[in-house]
């Protein structure tokens, strides 16, 4: 069992990845060099080890035979935490990725993203349809995401410690708080970021044109979003995960096996 935890939490050392405006971000790589890359986006206020490794995801793609790319998006993990909103645009947040692969001489690869990391895969599979050639999108929002946040809530939480009233902003900051290093602050400036540059959520008129999976958890509130989207992309499918809400399924078996069977028809 000790040696099953230990496959399952390894870290190697981050290589530092820097950003156009000299954001440093934390990458990680395993498995063969030569091997088909997948490249890994976590959710909001999680990280590459949270999101990926503790899950089994990384385990089951080395084994799978991929080579695994993952970053610890700004904000997050080991990677830079701005606290200026105007650092969390989600074209910043896509150029970010785009900037490891270009960095890492990734010419083509499979994308894998959840939650935040599935909104901004959207956005990535979009800019780069040559490079990559399909997408997993798990949990993905529509519409301004975060927007159930209460900010001034949080705000007052950070200044002076104002105990917050709102259940769902509540669960947000267990959610921040429950991973190790996270910044609450730089967390609400991602979130007011992408309020005050209007950001939307994907736009079904302008989907992906590759394949594209899109997965979320049968109790999840977004998952008539999430379907509506795979509707709307030229070569979407949609998996229900079953018996999960948006917060634990990305540890779900069913997940996972979805993922690699959609991963390996590039290969049929």
């Amino acid at each position: 069992m000790a040696a099953l935890l230990s496959e399952l939490t390894r870290m190697p050392e981050p290589q530092r990845v820097y950003a156009s405006d000299g954001t440093r971000l934390a990458t990680y790589t395993w498995g063969d060099l030569d091997a088909p890359v997948v490249v890994l986006v976590h959710g909001f206020a999680s990280n590459a080890r949270d999101n990926w490794v503790q899950t089994g995801w990384v385990r089951d793609l080395t084994r799978a035979g991929y080579r695994v790319l993952a970053l610890d998006q700004r904000g997050h993990g080991l990677s830079d935490k701005p606290h200026e909103a105007g650092a969390y645009a989600v074209q910043t947040l896509a150029a970010d990725v785009e900037n490891v692969m270009d960095v890492y001489l990734v010419d083509d690869a499979f994308y894998i993203g959840y939650s935040l990391g599935a909104f901004v895969g959207w956005e990535v599979a979009r800019d780069l349809p040559q490079r990559i050639t399909r997408a997993v999108l798990g949990g993905v929002p529509e519409g301004i995401p975060l927007t159930r946040l209460d900010l001034d809530q949080v705000r007052a939480y950070i200044d002076d410690g104002t105990p917050v009233q709102d259940r769902t902003t509540q669960n947000y900051i267990a959610l921040t708080e429950r991973v190790k290093g996270n910044d609450l602050r730089s967390l609400l400036a991602l979130a007011e970021g992408m309020r005050e540059q209007r950001t939307i959520g994907p736009d079904s008129a302008k989907a992906p044109t590759q394949p594209v999976l899109f997965a979320t958890g049968s109790q999840d509130a977004v998952i008539e979003g999430s379907r509506a989207l795979a509707d709307a992309a030229p070569q979407g499918t949609f998996f229900a995960i079953p018996d999960r809400h948006h917060f634990n399924a990305p540890g779900a078996r069913a997940f996972k096996d979805a993922a690699l069977a959609f991963l390996g028809e590039a290969e049929s």
